[in-house]
């Protein structure tokens, strides 16, 4: 009983990791049950011993994709003070690497549109991930008061997710790669303190618009 236990929990784990990374390459709305099963290796035949519906799987490739980014973000964090762990999370998140492996990246920039016109409980597990990405970014902010820090965090992440959604949708090329330059600086720009002008700095004569050659 014991090893037929443990195989049917090995075979449920490996349909949800299959069906994320399908997923996340073809959108919510794009495998049906026998193609998701199929992406594990197994025919349809079986899907039901594991899951309720097609939506429960779902919403647990979508909470598997999106735990792996929260252990990546906590990877990358991991030893660095407050304003490098940000910045390295956002160079990462926004980055031609990311833009280019929908089906090994954030469950957020691809899914997320497909997830809100889909089942209350994907909506669920997508928003229960979410919150968490969120609060890691919160305790990176320790300066800031709760309520304002979790605004800043909660719109670093909207930023950055809009920037992948956006450089994808434009393809491969200069604007998509201003796109993530522009969403970076965005994104990274939530998280910092706005830099005061100093008396000296505002009366200097004429005003410098861009930089010297």
């Amino acid at each position: 009983m014991r090893y037929v236990e443990d195989h049917r929990r090995q075979t449920h784990s490996r349909i949800v990791e299959s069906a994320s990374y399908g997923l996340r390459q073809n959108g919510a709305e794009g495998l049906s049950v026998v193609e998701l099963m199929k992406l594990a290796g197994l025919t349809h035949g079986g899907f039901y011993n594991h899951f309720d519906s097609r939506a429960a799987l779902v919403g647990e490739a979508i909470a598997f994709a999106m735990d792996q980014m929260v252990e990546r973000w906590k990877t990358l964090a991991n030893g660095k003070g407050n304003e490098d762990r940000i910045a390295a999370l956002i160079a990462d998140y926004v980055s031609s690497r990311h833009r280019d492996n929908p089906g090994g990246g954030c469950a957020l920039p691809a899914l997320a549109a497909d997830v809100a016109r889909s089942s209350p409980s994907e909506r669920r597990a997508l928003a229960s991930k979410l919150e968490k990405m969120i609060d890691i970014l919160v305790e990176m902010l320790p300066a800031k008061g709760s309520q304002q820090a979790r605004q800043i965090a909660t719109g670093a992440i909207a930023t950055m997710v809009g920037s992948i959604v956006l450089s994808r949708a434009v393809g491969a090329g200069k604007l998509s790669d201003d796109i993530l330059d522009a969403g970076r600086m965005t994104a990274g720009g939530r998280t910092r303190k706005p830099q005061r002008r100093t008396t000296k700095a505002m009366s200097c004569g004429k005003p410098q618009f861009g930089r010297s050659p």
